[in-house]
């Protein structure tokens, strides 16, 4: 019994050996805090600064909180900004070069294609528009078309071979042939729609295009829109032959 009433001379010890897994995961926590701020606007410099600060915390050194940054003051991005601003006001400045160069392309080419319109009396049938997406061509569908029919007359077809010699360019454009149609709805064995008829007559017109070996056929492309975009109201028998048309968009090379 007195064995159970010894006191011990000293007390016991809190036991504190959880203080260093504790302090290695703060470690950790900082060293991904760094790597998230450096990796949001990494470089080389960065990148050996980065893997300094890791040599640091993990063989010895400095603590991670003694660590200043890792990018120094002098190499920070706000040192770049004015050079940086400088490259992009001198890009700018040779785009807009670039692209008034290429407007007054256009602007000849539509001097060329309406010297031809005029030459052969063709102003009600043809029309030319310098627009923001390009230099538009509008061909009335009655020039090339029967009422119904994508088969582009045989009469017709000088007219769009000496089209397809206007668009012979020493720097090739892309273009874009579309068909549209009135919104009368069509009924006939060939096509079961205005859009199925839209878009067979822009292939046929650009297939007969495409026959001049000076074209390159990459640089072509096809749509039908049927009555979907008209340029007139279908009320009227003015405003349906208005929308029947097919359009030759040809394509600036610096988009506006």
């Amino acid at each position: 019994m007195a064995r159970r009433r010894k006191k011990h001379d000293h007390e016991e010890h809190v036991d504190e050996s959880w203080l260093i897994p504790y302090a290695d995961i703060l470690t950790l926590l900082l060293a991904l805090f760094i790597v998230l701020f450096a990796s949001s606007s990494i470089d080389v410099k960065k990148f050996q600064l980065m893997s300094s600060a890791f040599n640091e915390i993990f063989v010895g050194g400095p603590g991670v909180m003694d660590y200043p940054s890792p990018v120094p003051e002098s190499e920070a991005d706000l040192g770049d900004d004015k050079q940086v601003q400088e490259q992009k006001l001198l890009t700018v400045d040779e785009i807009e070069a670039a692209k008034k160069k290429d407007r007054q392309e256009l602007e000849e080419l539509q001097k060329r294609v309406d010297g031809y319109i005029a030459a052969n009396e063709l102003q009600k049938q043809f029309a030319t528009e310098l627009t923001s997406e390009g230099l538009l061509l509008t061909i009335r569908d009655n020039v090339l078309f029967q009422s119904g029919s994508a088969v582009v007359g045989a009469k017709d077809q000088g007219v769009a071979r000496e089209l397809s010699g206007l668009l012979e360019m020493d720097t090739p454009r892309s273009v874009i042939i579309s068909g549209h149609t009135d919104d009368v709805p069509i009924s006939n064995a060939n096509y079961e729609s205005n859009w199925e008829l839209s878009v067979m007559r822009a292939v046929n017109f650009m297939k007969i295009i495409l026959k001049n070996q000076n074209l390159d056929p990459r640089w072509f492309s096809a749509k039908g829109f049927g009555e979907f975009k008209p340029l007139a109201s279908n009320d009227t028998s003015e405003g349906r032959a208005e929308n029947r048309r097919v359009e030759v968009l040809i394509l600036p090379r610096m988009m506006q």
